[in-house]
């Protein structure tokens, strides 16, 4: 058997190259405190780094006692990182009515015809999430930052994010169809009914998803290489967690998006002659599948293996503290 790599996430760190990367798990495995602990290693290396978060039940404010929100926001206390929390729930109306604050307005202007193209945009499976993803990235384009980190919904919400290029096409292919046979008539409509904002024709919208879909290609060839981005699955040893988080590692493979580290979160290192019999009873189950993981992963993986500890893990200095784990492995008392 070959040596397992450095239990370490400083080969990530010093990889100068990158420009995007993923963290991501089941829920409850300490995702966003991996992140932000990530957000504070790399900000030392780099110049600017964002941290986004595109998990509906947004962390980041509470995780650095800090209140973020649509827009980027320095976090106080560490130098050269910014974050921001984005809600990615009604994003297909905004980019279908072309956005703005007159959106939902556009929508609820264009009648049963609004309704019927929400309807179909919404039956195609993964849309939301495509749209969503789509709108971070357009957001995200415009900023002038090293690096962007971000701290992703609960797996299954991520895996459809990363689908989002072959979602997008077909739902323009779906647009496409239905203004080449009621263009005319949908214009008419719009006509009549004062128009889309700043005087757009429905053409205009199409021509606005398509400029979007190339914004899209363009990103999505940097999501492919490896030498720009990567994924950090976060887990914790039990059966659950690891079943995910191997499913998500295949299908990663199948995205062609790098993975070569991960995160091990809410270990158990009981003393020697512990009388607490839940700990030992725990840590024996807790052995048992990192055995697995080391068996799966320390081959190509560089596996992070993080304590449990007595108090959370919530603001700028115990963040910091806590992500200095991730670079120097850390060391159970005997």
């Amino acid at each position: 058997m070959a040596d397992e790599l450095e239990p370490s996430l400083q080969p990530i760190v010093d990889q100068k190259t990158l420009k995007w990367i993923f963290v991501g798990g089941k829920g409850g495995v300490g995702k966003t405190t991996t992140s932000c602990s990530l957000a504070v290693q790399m900000a030392k290396a780099r110049k600017s780094v964002l941290l986004i978060s595109t998990d509906p039940a947004h962390n980041l404010s509470d995780a650095f006692g800090v209140k973020f929100g649509k827009d980027a926001k320095p976090v106080p206390g560490v130098p050269g990182l910014a974050a921001m929390e984005i809600d990615p729930n009604g994003s297909i109306s905004d980019l279908i009515s072309a956005g703005g604050d007159d959106a939902q307005d556009a929508m609820a202007g264009l009648g049963g015809v609004g309704n019927m193209f929400q309807d179909m945009a919404f039956s195609i499976p993964g849309v939301d999430e495509a749209m969503s993803f789509a709108e971070v990235l357009k957001q995200v384009k415009g900023m002038e930052y090293e690096l962007i980190i971000f701290d992703t919904a609960p797996t299954g919400h991520t895996l459809r994010f990363l689908q989002f290029p072959t979602v997008l096409e077909k739902a323009l292919d779906k647009l496409s169809q239905l203004s080449s046979q009621f263009g005319p008539m949908i214009n008419n409509l719009i006509g009549a009914r004062g128009g889309l904002p700043n005087g757009q024709s429905f053409d205009d919208v199409l021509k606005k998803m398509h400029d979007l879909q190339e914004t899209i290609g363009e990103v999505n060839k940097q999501f492919k290489n490896p030498d720009l981005t990567t994924f950090v699955p976060v887990l914790i040893p039990e059966f659950l967690s690891l079943y995910e988080t191997e499913r998500m590692i295949q299908e990663l493979g199948t995205y062609e998006i790098d993975t070569h580290a991960m995160v091990v979160n809410q270990l158990l290192f009981p003393k020697k002659d512990n009388p607490c019999e839940q700990c030992n009873s725990r840590r024996k189950m807790q052995k048992k599948y990192l055995e697995q993981i080391d068996d799966l992963y320390g081959e190509d993986f560089n596996v992070v293996k993080m304590p449990l500890l007595v108090d959370e893990v919530r603001g700028v200095e115990s963040i910091s503290k806590f992500s200095e784990m991730l670079v120097k492995p850390y060391q159970a008392p005997v």
